[in-house]
């Protein structure tokens, strides 16, 4: 079996996308998922399958469109990627809640000009943008590329998704 972590994207942010995280919970173990837990309300979980991660992914998907009617946009993160992620964070020093790391399904192109981006530092990753916004990510007007696939997680999310997954190991 192997554990993996998926973040869902718009899910209970800003009074969108309801989605009781223990519904979330029965729903990934309908579909066989085992060891199953959901972190705060914004569409994080945990859990091991022996499916390969597009195959949880395109299946955590599938229940959440039954669910909800509409595609909820699923990234999933092996525990190795996300401590790569953590561990090659681009701005150690900045504390965890504002630090902002954009999933993606792939490498990230900043090529265009950042969009509302006033004291922000911006860093492409692998799969990922990390953003440090210095006075809050709540008051910043910054746009990044891919936010209407990708999803956002503060460095302590992921932190603490990581040491759950520890945990289950």
């Amino acid at each position: 079996m192997s554990i993996y972590i998926a973040f869902l994207r718009s899910v209970n942010v800003g009074g969108t996308g309801k989605l009781p995280m223990s519904d979330l919970a029965r729903m990934c173990r309908d579909i066989g998922f085992e060891d199953v837990q959901t972190y705060i309300a914004s569409g994080n979980v945990i859990f091991s399958t022996d499916m390969t991660p597009e195959g949880a992914r395109v299946s955590l998907e599938a229940r959440l469109f039954e669910y909800c009617g509409k595609t909820i946009r699923v990234h999933i993160r092996t525990p190795k990627e996300i401590s790569q992620i953590v561990q090659t964070n681009p701005f150690p020093k900045a504390a965890g809640n504002q630090i902002g790391v954009l999933l993606l399904d792939g490498p990230p192109d900043l090529s265009a000009p950042l969009q509302g981006q006033q004291d922000e530092q911006v860093v492409a990753g692998t799969r990922e943008i990390y953003a440090h916004y210095p006075s809050g990510i709540g008051r910043s007007k910054l746009v990044l590329p891919g936010t209407s696939t990708g999803t956002t997680r503060n460095m302590n999310t992921l932190v603490k998704m990581l040491g759950l997954a520890h945990k289950l190991a």
